[in-house]
């Protein structure tokens, strides 16, 4: 009888993504031509190449066994500067694979929403948004300024679309993500894409990043062919190949980067374009216990 309650109070203990299986892999229905691939107990991931509108893109298809431990974030140095995507994934050497993240304000790039309180130099390079949480240390709360990103929770990333900054912080994420208030672009699997954005319906590279369960993101990456395709587009193409639960348009254009470590942990560039960033997103294998 002991040995009864010992054990029950164990099982009480435990988190409860540990008493849950992951979801499998998402039987997707649409691929393209796999350039790169990686295969574990609790990351598998492939990175395809694919045609969208005569546009040269890229797909990566990500299952992690348990997100909210798996996804993770490298920065450059917080209003310092900022440094190319090699340099920062230095910065995360277990990553696997590694995308652009947060976009920035720069001397050169120096546009902030107008109702984000301060003036431009208190935002060089730093990421755009709210909110700035980075390995669980609050950099920036705006109070009353509706935050838009995405947040990584112990439940793996979630969307937020002008929430309370507040009520954000009170979830307890370790990362944030932001970029301009207009980049969330998919919430419950359809379109939220603001049709007088800028953006919208001019073309550019792009880095995407869409939920489609619990345990499966995928990311389209666009490159420079054609100069890249409209927010439209990308949208479109989301919602009729893959049909994700959310989608997040995170930095893109010069800073846009995808890139992988190799089975003898070298650093491989699928597509870079030069520009340096302020962080980037990485998916990592679980840590060893």
């Amino acid at each position: 009888m002991r040995r009864l309650l010992i054990l029950l109070l164990i099982v009480c203990l435990l988190p409860l993504n540990a008493l849950a299986d992951p979801l499998p892999e998402y039987p997707y229905a649409y691929s393209g031509r796999k350039v790169a691939s990686h295969d574990s107990d609790s990351l598998r991931w492939t990175v395809e190449r694919i045609t969208v509108d005569d546009v040269t893109c890229y797909i990566s298809k990500i299952w992690m066994a348990d997100p909210g431990r798996q996804i993770g974030k490298a920065t450059a140095d917080w209003r310092e500067n900022v440094l190319d995507t090699a340099q920062i994934a230095y910065r995360a050497p277990d990553a696997s694979l590694l995308i652009n993240a947060s976009g920035y304000v720069t001397s050169r790039y120096s546009w902030i929403p107008d109702n984000y309180p301060g003036t431009n130099s208190d935002y060089y390079f730093t990421p755009l948004g709210s909110l700035t949480v980075t390995n669980g240390q609050v950099y920036r709360h705006l109070e009353g300024v509706p935050y838009y990103g995405l947040t990584l929770n112990e439940d793996g990333l979630r969307l937020h679309v002008g929430d309370d900054p507040a009520k954000v912080l009170a979830e307890n994420p370790t990362q944030t993500w932001s970029f301009y208030v207009e980049c969330p672009v998919i919430q419950d699997h359809q379109s939220i894409l603001d049709p007088d954005w800028r953006f919208t319906n001019s073309t550019a590279m792009r880095t995407i990043i869409a939920k489609m369960d619990a345990n499966n993101y995928i990311v389209l990456t666009v490159t420079r062919d054609g100069w890249g395709l409209t927010m439209q587009q990308c949208v479109d193409f989301l919602l009729e190949e893959f049909d994700p639960e959310w989608a997040y348009n995170l930095d893109g254009g010069p800073s846009s980067a995808l890139m992988y470590r190799d089975h003898k942990g070298r650093l491989r560039s699928i597509w870079k374009n030069g520009q340096e960033n302020v962080d980037i997103m990485t998916f990592s294998e679980l840590p060893k216990e």
